[in-house]
């Protein structure tokens, strides 16, 4: 199990918390996500055979928001 914590630019609301942990959770492999608005940081537990760290990353891109 990997751990990674992401610094995503661009949330701001409950909205922003629901479409991340919503469309990353889906992801075959990741166990956890959890938003944390206050920091723009990201934390996502995930099994590296089964998911890369870019299609978390891409998946977050394409909800509008930028990884940094």
């Amino acid at each position: 199990m990997e751990k990674i914590t992401l610094n995503v630019q661009g949330m701001s609301c409950g909205h922003c918390v629901k479409a991340i942990e919503g469309s990353v959770g889906e992801l075959k492999g990741v166990s956890t996500v959890k938003v944390h608005l206050e920091t723009s940081k990201v934390d996502v537990e995930y099994e590296a055979n089964q998911v890369t760290l870019d299609t978390i990353k891409e998946t977050i891109d394409d909800q509008g928001y930028d990884v940094a």
